[in-house]
C-alpha cells in the first residue's frame, strides 16, 4: 500500500491542532479564538511535508534465485504472498549479509541506511535455519532467535513484519515478551483484538503462559525486560531445560543506541545471556547487530 504524504501530513496537523485547541483553552473566548485561528494559518504551525529523494541501493539476486542456487531452503517458496514477493530483487548488501551468515557462519554488523532492508538481512538467515530444522524434523518448541530492541515500538513494528511474512507458514512461531505482555491468554486476546481488530495468527504467541508452555522460535523483547527474564523462575524455560538447547541467533537492533553506561550494562547483560544458553561455546550463537547511523563506510570498519 502506497503512502500519501499530503494526506498523512494533513492528518497529523489536524490532530495536533485539535489537541492544542482543546487541551490548553484560554479563559478569554476572543483570545482563544485568535489562538486557534493563528495555528490554523497555512505554513504557520506546520511546514511541509518535506520529501527527500535518495538513490536506490544496488540490487542483488532475488529470494527465488537464491533458493535455486541452494543458498536458501526451498521452504521459502511457501511464503509467496502479496506482502512478500519472492521474485523481488534483494539489495546487494542484503545478499552479502545472507552469504556471510549462512555460508560462512559469521557474526555481522549490518550498518546501512534507513529503509535499506536491515530486517531482511537478519530475518532471512533466521528463517532459513528454522526451515532447515523443519526439513530435518527438529522444529519443536524452543527459542532459536532473540530479537532485542531498545523500544517496544520497534518490537511492535517487527511483529507486523513477521505477521506478513509468516501468514502462509504456521510451523514457525513467534512472540513478543515485554512489560506490556499479559500473563493470561484471555486478557492478551482482548488486548490484541482491541489493538488490531482481529484475532492473532495461530503461530503468534501473545500471552506469557503460552510462551512458558511452548517457547516460540523467535522471541522479541527489549533489553530491560531481558534482565527480568534472566532472573525470574517462571521465565527460566527460555534458558534452561529441554526447550533451551536450540539457541542460535542473537540480534541487537539499533546498536548505536547502546552507548555509555547503557552500553556497558547491555554488554554485561548479553555476556550473561550467552553464558546461560551456550556455556560460552565458541561459534554456538550467531550475533547480528544493525544500525543506520553506525559508521560511514569501510574507513570506519576498524573503529
Amino acid at each position: 500500500m502506497s503512502l500519501d504524504p499530503i494526506k498523512v501530513t494533513k492528518a497529523i496537523e489536524d490532530s495536533y491542532i485539535s489537541y492544542l485547541s482543546t487541551s490548553f483553552p484560554l479563559q478569554d473566548p476572543d483570545l482563544h479564538e485568535q489562538f486557534v485561528n493563528l495555528i490554523k494559518v497555512p505554513g504557520k504551525f506546520v511546514k511541509g511535508p518535506i520529501l527527500e529523494a535518495i538513490p536506490s541501493f544496488q540490487k542483488g539476486a532475488s529470494i527465488n534465485e537464491l533458493v535455486e542456487r541452494g543458498l536458501l531452503s526451498r521452504e521459502f517458496k511457501k511464503l509467496q504472498s502479496s506482502s512478500f514477493n519472492l521474485d523481488r530483487s534483494l539489495y546487494k548488501h542484503q545478499e552479502a549479509a545472507l552469504r556471510k551468515i549462512i555460508e560462512r557462519g559469521r557474526n555481522v554488523v549490518i550498518a546501512t541506511g534507513t529503509g535499506s532492508g536491515k530486517t531482511e538481512s537478519f530475518l532471512l538467515p533466521i528463517l532459513d535455519y528454522l526451515f532447515r530444522e523443519k526439513e530435518a524434523g527438529r522444529i519443536g518448541p524452543g527459542v532459536r532467535a532473540l530479537l532485542l530492541y531498545p523500544m517496544n515500538a520497534l518490537a511492535n513494528d517487527q511483529l507486523a513484519r513477521l505477521r506478513g511474512i509468516l501468514a502462509n507458514y504456521k510451523d514457525i512461531t513467534f512472540g513478543r515478551y515485554t512489560g506490556e505482555t499479559e500473563r493470561e491468554y484471555g486478557a492478551a486476546l482482548d488486548k490484541h483484538v482491541q489493538m488490531f481488530g482481529s484475532k492473532p495468527m495461530e503461530n503468534e504467541l501473545i500471552s506469557r503462559t503460552q510462551m512458558w508452555k511452548t517457547p516460540p522460535h523467535i522471541l522479541l523483547t527489549n533489553y530491560a525486560m531481558l534482565e527480568y527474564l534472566l532472573l525470574r523462575p517462571d521465565d527460566s524455560v527460555f534458558f534452561d531445560g529441554d526447550y533451551a538447547e536450540h539457541w542460535r541467533f542473537l540480534v541487537l537492533d539499533e546498536a548505536h543506541t547502546y552507548m555509555g553506561a547503557k552500553g556497558i550494562e547491555t554488554a554485561m547483560l548479553l555476556r550473561r545471556l550467552k553464558d546461560r544458553v551456550t556455556m560460552n561455546q565458541p561459534g554456538r550463537l550467531r550475533c547480528i547487530a544493525t544500525s543506520a547511523t553506525l559508521g560511514g563506510g569501510e574507513k570506519d570498519f576498524p573503529e
